[in-house]
């Protein structure tokens, strides 16, 4: 990370800040400072934090930048804004934000692209570019945050690519984000989303955080999952979820399943009913998502039998909600509105 090219700020932890300014010569309080400049105060000019010495801010000026970042296109529904953003390496990627009674929330993109290559998601329709690094997840809530003068209060890391696949990253970037004197977003205000990659799972149980994890399951066979999902043939639904089973045990913290309902496919009566067999007695719930429309090979579930698989859930004794449906006006899905600009180039 310390190349001795310009470095982004955002991408250091505090800890991390902290070691680089004393093998600097600086002071490790020098560190606190910046944080409350970086995200207290959400100055981007080194200039402007007045108390830091003059030696330190030409040091800071000259070795560091603020990953600049420019949303090329914003696409606005009810209660959800959609954008891509132009990274300064010149990729794009998108993030939405989602406006609920609770707070602002919002989906991050952990990867340029995606190698998962789940047949219903058009994210895996580019393939995975790069990782996106910590400093350029953290950069994207600030351009947010100021474009729109709020506070992101949530964060979910639903977005494109696969979080577990650039795992190193994606805790750094939640070391940033919820420590007090960066973001401070709690840890129970995060969610990771993977798709079972199966030994990460695992090594995440060690995260000290108290992190959500979600698992996109979104079949209740291993042969209808390999064929939604890739990922499956290398870790078959058992081992998924026996290490999800793990995972419960080891961190007593609750596991969300994610289904999306394809009509047709998985939004039967029997399928209710196998989920409900294969997550019985699990310290879990069910997020069931009605599919927005993004591949032509799938449909979304219609209203009928959505509400029967709840209701079928619920009879069973999981805990189950409906995802309220956002940006279904706009190309709110994952991979969408990149994909529509990268095919009008």
């Amino acid at each position: 990370m310390f190349s001795g090219v310009s470095m982004n700020i955002y991408n250091f932890t505090i800890n991390e800040l902290s070691d680089y300014l004393i093998n600097q010569n600086f002071k490790k309080y020098n560190a606190v400072q910046i944080y409350e400049w970086l995200y207290q105060q959400k100055i981007n000019d080194f200039a402007q934090m007045s108390n830091l010495s003059k030696m330190l801010v030409q040091h800071l000026t000259d070795e560091f930048n603020f990953n600049n970042q420019v949303i090329t296109e914003h696409q606005k529904d009810i209660d959800v804004d959609k954008f891509l953003i132009k990274l300064s390496t010149g990729d794009q990627v998108e993030t939405v934000l989602m406006r609920h009674n609770y707070g602002n929330s919002l989906c991050l993109s952990t990867q340029v692209g995606c190698n998962m290559g789940c047949s219903f998601c058009a994210s895996g329709l580019y393939k995975k570019v790069r990782n996106i690094t910590a400093g350029e997840m953290v950069a994207t809530i600030m351009l947010i945050e100021k474009t729109l003068n709020i506070r992101i209060s949530h964060i979910v890391l639903m977005g494109t690519g696969e979080p577990f696949d650039n795992y190193d990253e994606v805790l750094r970037f939640i070391e940033i984000v919820n420590h007090p004197k960066g973001l401070a977003i709690g840890a129970r205000h995060i969610t990771i989303s993977t798709c079972g990659i199966v030994p990460k799972i695992k090594e995440f149980v060690n995260f000290p955080l108290q992190v959500n994890l979600a698992i996109s399951l979104h079949a209740t066979n291993d042969q209808l999952r390999n064929r939604l999902m890739p990922i499956n043939q290398a870790y078959p639904l058992a081992s998924l979820i026996d290490v999800c089973k793990y995972y419960i045990n080891k961190t007593n913290r609750r596991i969300t399943f994610e289904y999306i309902l394809l009509s047709g496919i998985n939004d039967q009566e029997e399928d209710a009913l196998a989920l409900a067999k294969l997550i019985k007695d699990m310290n879990a719930y069910v997020n069931l998502i009605p599919y927005n429309q993004t591949i032509k090979a799938y449909e979304k579930p219609n209203l009928k039998n959505a509400l029967n698989f709840y209701d079928i859930l619920k009879k069973s004794k999981i805990n189950v909600t409906i995802r309220k449906e956002f940006g279904s006006n706009i190309d709110a899905a994952c991979g969408q509105l990149r994909i529509r600009n990268e095919e009008t180039k």
